[in-house]
């Protein structure tokens, strides 16, 4: 049996976790969860496999079945979302614009911000991605295609936006 190096991967699992769930707490349940799922099917992993890509289609998993289980739970994490919304954002102009990126990669579907995440963020290969997601990998792809997509649509969208709310103060 292969030793495996949790410990080295957790920053990965939350990660995704957080992309998927958009709340810190629900974000450590879920990694714990999956992490249980994974050491009571430790055996079903093969040694020549690579675990990073195993445990997050195990976390990837866990978040379908708990979102297949309790659809009232999927309608408060959105309402979370909607509070995150409301706190005063910092006065740094890079905050500000971090902000706004985060709320465009949350507001995009699930299925396409898992796809984005799993390549963007953890970078995965498409097929590690595709496996992990369970989907045949040219899906996968479309699913970045759209979401890269729909994020430069906000972008276009945004300078006209963010001109009334933006202020530079100060400077020269």
């Amino acid at each position: 049996m292969p030793r495996f190096d949790i410990i080295g991967q957790l920053g990965s699992l939350r990660r995704y976790a957080r992309s998927l769930t958009r709340d810190s707490s629900d974000a450590e349940d879920l990694v714990h969860d999956a992490l249980v799922r994974a050491y009571e099917r430790r055996a079903t992993f093969r040694s020549s496999g690579n675990l990073r890509a195993w445990l997050l289609s195990i976390v990837h998993n866990t978040f379908i079945d708990k979102m297949r289980s309790r659809k009232s739970e999927a309608a408060r994490l959105e309402q979370a979302g909607y509070l995150a919304e409301g706190s005063t954002p910092p006065p740094q102009e890079h905050s500000v614009r971090l902000a706004q990126v985060r709320e465009a990669f949350f507001s995009l579907p699930e299925e396409q911000r898992s796809a984005l995440h799993l390549v963007a963020i953890e970078g995965l290969s498409y097929q590690q991605a595709a496996d992990a997601s369970s989907v045949p990998l040219g899906t996968l792809m479309s699913r970045i295609g759209r979401a890269r997509a729909a994020l430069r649509e906000m972008e276009d969208a945004a300078p006209s936006k963010t001109k009334n709310h933006l202020r530079i103060v100060g400077g020269p």
